[in-house]
């Protein structure tokens, strides 16, 4: 493991990092707005956005296998849940960083929340379209005619922007229908196509017992409209960081490069033991069973590895794809994500270079181009 404190951010942050380490003999600033005495922990809050699941396998590992305390940190992981906004909690500042989707926490950025994306840790999106394979439906054109499931709150828009593509208008075109986070609706024949996420609910499909059979379902009883093949993905989970305390504050620029260096060990483990990985998520507290928590684990897996330029790397193009996405795709209420290009430091990517830079000189994998999927068996229920 790595025991040695980061660097500077970069070149420009050198001086910076230098103040903070000469700010005091006997304590030093806390990103959590309080002190730690010399050779202590600095304590540091990380906010999910949504419950404990595999999702976030990475800072569980991360936490409980020892790496934030090597780079000197007390990380305290905060739970999501369906009425907590990850990005609005760390823009009130009570946390330190927070893990959310880009077009959401542009959106909170753009009504004022002062946040900085500083690693992009998933590279591709996981949202799918899952319809039964009897449907006719295998793209978004076919989704005409339709009633067609979506979550809201900022998860439809790669689906009302891939109906836009096909030349669909999704307030008049499909049926809209606002779906729970389950695929009950689907199952039960009340809608057509259901929103999921690759690694929750088409999962929840594989996990059931079809009624003809006896038998769970099958990969190949239902269709898959995949937004990264349609090329309407946007970027997901990143982490973001505090905006003004990374203008003003040196010794929280110094812990955003320790947080995103020893996150990113965390998820190099879990690329590499997955099983592993899956165990931590259970006896963290988590509501889903273990074949469903391994089914998920390598799944995320998927999203994250390889990562061609450094894990955690924000790559310019999909940055513009997601805004673009997020600036001409209107909802059924004809509103759009963004009105207009984000302005000041929406992203960066000195913090996660920095980080990059000390996992290489230790020898880290951070690309993955060698990862390969395991094999994972779904028991009914995810059990």
């Amino acid at each position: 493991m790595n025991r040695r404190l980061a660097g500077g951010v970069a070149a420009g942050l050198a001086a910076a990092l230098v103040l903070a380490a000469c700010g005091g003999d006997d304590e030093e600033s806390s990103p959590s707005g309080g002190s730690t005495a010399q050779g202590g922990l600095t304590p540091v809050k990380l906010q999910l956005q949504w419950f404990t699941q595999a999702q976030f396998a990475g800072y569980i590992a991360a936490r409980d296998l020892g790496y934030y305390e090597d780079a000197g940190l007390d990380v305290e992981i905060l739970e999501g849940g369906t009425d907590i906004v990850p990005q609005t909690v760390l823009a009130q500042g009570e946390a330190d960083f927070a893990i959310a989707w880009v077009p959401k926490a542009l959106a909170s950025r753009e009504q004022g929340a002062a946040i900085t994306d500083i690693a992009q840790i998933f590279q591709r999106s996981g949202t799918l379209q899952v319809s039964f394979a009897d449907s006719g439906i295998t793209g978004p054109a076919d989704l005409k005619g339709k009633k067609v499931g979506n979550w809201g709150f900022g998860n439809e828009y790669e689906l009302f922007a891939g109906m836009t593509q096909a030349g669909l208008d999704p307030a008049s075109d499909v049926e809209l229908v606002q779906q729970q986070f389950d695929m009950n609706a689907l199952l039960a024949g009340d809608i057509d196509a259901a929103q999921a996420m690759s690694y929750n609910e088409y999962a929840q499909v594989l996990e059931a017992v079809n009624p003809d059979t006896g038998e769970l379902y099958q990969p190949e009883d239902f269709t898959v409209i995949d937004w990264n093949d349609v090329g309407t993905a946007m970027l997901q989970d990143a982490i973001w960081a505090s905006e003004e305390r990374l203008e003003s504050d040196p010794a929280y620029r110094e812990t955003a490069v320790k947080f995103v260096e020893a996150s990113i060990r965390g998820w190099v483990h879990c690329r590499d033991n997955p099983q592993e990985c899956r165990d931590l998520v259970v006896a963290s507290g988590s509501r889903l069973g273990n074949s469903h928590q391994l089914w998920q684990m390598n799944e995320i897996n998927k999203l994250v590895w390889p990562s061609p330029d450094g894990i955690g790397v924000i790559d310019q193009a999909a940055w513009d794809q997601t805004v673009e996405i997020a600036k001409g795709t209107k909802n059924a209420d004809g509103a759009t994500v963004l009105t207009g290009d984000p302005e000041g430091l929406a992203f960066t990517n000195d913090y996660v270079e920095q980080a990059l830079e000390n996992l290489r000189a230790d020898g880290v994998d951070v690309v993955g181009d060698g990862f390969t999927p395991i094999e994972v068996v779904l028991e009914e229920g995810g059990v």
